[in-house]
């Protein structure tokens, strides 16, 4: 499944500065559907560069972090039951920045 990540607000500095993602992400262990919470984990295994505490609490994203399936909120989308489809964009911007 293709799917486009994009990180804003500060995120894509724990993405090797890199805003824009194309990745290709297959269910894991035998799952038909991709969930939202199955994409975190990938992420944070195969996108992640550094301190996966500024992106990541438990199996969710962190206080803070706006998450957009296709420009919707994810809350509308299920939130981490959320299923993506192929082509879908995902969207995270930090909410919270320093001063």
């Amino acid at each position: 499944m293709q799917l486009t990540l994009e990180f804003g607000g500060g995120l894509e500095l724990l993405f090797g500065s890199k805003k824009k993602h194309q990745v290709d992400v297959s269910p894991s262990n035998g799952h038909i559907e991709l969930t939202v919470e199955a994409l975190l984990v990938w992420i944070r295994d195969n996108l992640l560069k550094e301190r996966p505490e500024m992106f990541m609490k438990d199996k969710s994203v962190r206080p803070g972090v706006l998450v957009l399936i296709n420009d919707s909120d994810w809350e509308l989308c299920g939130r981490l039951e959320g299923v993506l489809e192929d082509k879908d964009t995902v969207t995270f911007i930090s909410t919270l920045h320093g001063g």
